[in-house]
Parts: structure tokens; sequence; C-alpha cells
């Protein structure tokens, strides 16, 4: 009686596809810089749960781009479409958030090493800030992908002028890197008073945004390595002004389409 042999691998056996990344923008004119590194008409626009998903390459890779919305739902939402629908391997969120943290100055750029809702509060029969039945208050970010981050972070800030002169015209000069916990609220946070108290509830917070800690929440759920990057956009106690729309245009903007250009293209 014969041993039957055991099937070998077909030599052309097609690899395993390759997952697209997920590149989430907080406002229109960050989705339209990124596109701006390719060409619009080159990706494929499907719409799903009122957003438009944009699949294509850059730098040869593949990616999602998509605008996210504003609040924690849609954070979430967006989060979840992208890793159900798409099936996206990675995420990578930019936007803007105000300042909190000492030395934290309009320009600079937070990256996320965890996240935490600071308006989650079911106490007493959870501590506050934790997300009941999570057994914790703080999601961190992918260790690897946020490294991968810092670094092309690093390269455009050890340009000249790595904004361009209109950061300078906005009094932007010498940003810098920070890396720490970053707060979501489902509200704008622009008086003195709430700062300092988040301060003191949470010292060691650098930026307060209103997305990245609900996005967090779900990429943990759905086991999909994601990373938050921030541009200060003010001083979210309103100790520094400036003109927003015209920093968005001009810095925040063009700061986050050059970092994830540079991420894109190391990879």
């Amino acid at each position: 009686m014969s041993t039957p042999s055991c099937p070998t691998p077909s030599a052309t056996s097609s690899p395993a596809p390759v997952r697209p990344l997920a590149i989430v923008s907080a406002l229109h004119q960050e989705l339209a810089a990124l596109l701006a590194r390719g060409r619009e008409a080159d990706f494929e626009r499907q719409r799903h749960a009122g957003r438009d998903f944009l699949i294509g390459r850059l730098h040869d890779v593949p990616v999602v781009l998509v605008l996210c919305g504003v609040g924690k739902v849609a954070a979430a939402t967006t989060a979840t479409l992208l890793a159900e629908r798409f099936g996206v391997g990675a995420l990578v969120f930019t936007g803007v958030a105000g300042g909190l943290g000492p030395g934290v100055k309009v320009g600079d750029l937070v990256l996320a090493d965890e996240l935490l809702q600071h308006d989650m509060d079911a106490s007493p029969l959870f501590p506050r800030f934790e997300v009941p039945l999570t057994g914790r208050s703080r999601f961190p970010a992918d260790a690897a992908l946020t490294q991968a981050l810092a670094t092309a972070c690093e390269a455009v800030l050890a340009q000249p002028q790595p904004f361009g002169a209109a950061a300078e015209a906005l009094g932007v000069s010498r940003p810098a890197l920070h890396r720490g916990l970053i707060l979501s609220g489902d509200r704008f946070v622009g008086a003195a008073a709430e700062c300092a108290a988040l301060r003191q509830a949470l010292p060691d917070a650098l930026a307060v945004e209103m997305e990245g800690a609900a996005l967090a929440q779900a990429c943990h759920d759905l086991g999909l390595p994601f990373a938050v990057l921030r541009s200060i956009s003010d001083r979210a106690d309103d100790s520094a002004h400036i003109d927003f729309m015209r920093f968005i245009d001009e810095v925040a903007s063009r700061a986050s389409a050059a970092i994830v250009d540079g991420w894109l293209s190391a990879r």
C-alpha cells in the first residue's frame, strides 16, 4: 500500500494582497493637500455613511483617504468603516489641536503615545475617565507606527523653513515635536478655567481635541494599529490668538501632507 504524497505548494500561487493604509483627515484642507501629492482623478471614490472614501495609491502605497467629521461618534464610525468595509491594515489620523502642556506652542506637532476621553465620567460606578467594562482610561497608539511618523516629523522639522515662509508670518518659528498623552472630548475647550482643571486632573496631557481618543477606542476593539498626529493651532486656554483658517490653509495642511508624504516614501 503506497503512502499518499503531501501536496506541494504551487510555485505560481499569488501572494496575499497588501492591505491599504488609511489616512484620515479632520479638515478638508488637509485632505486636499494629500490629494495634491497624487492625482485626484486616479482615486476611486466610494460614498458610505455620508463620507467619500478615496481609494488609490501614494508613493505606490495603496491608501484609503477620508474626511472624518467632527466629534467622537464621527471618529468611531470612520474607523469602523475603514476596518470592516475597506480592510485597511493601519490607520493614521491627522488634524489640529489646542495645546495644554507647558512648552507646547502654536505650530508644534504632537504625536499621541496614548489617548483619553476627558469627558468620560461614569463615576461612582467606575473611576473617572475609565471607559466602562474595558478596565482602562488610556488607549495606547501603535508604537511602531508612531515611531515611523516621529521619524518623518523630525525630517520635516529639520528643514530651514519646515512649514514655509507663511508659517513664520503667522508667528510660527522653530516648531517642535512632542509625544505623550492627547485628550479628546465632545466639546470645544477654550476657557482658561477648564484648561486649568484638565491640567490639574491630567498633568501629563499635552493637547486636547475632539476625535482621537474615540478613534483609539474603536481601533483597540477592532485590533487595528493606529497613530494620531496633531498640529497645535492654538493654546486651549485662549492665551495665544491666531488666524485659525489661515493657519489651517498655510501651516497645518502643509505640515500633515509633508509628514505623511515622508512616511509613505520611506516604506
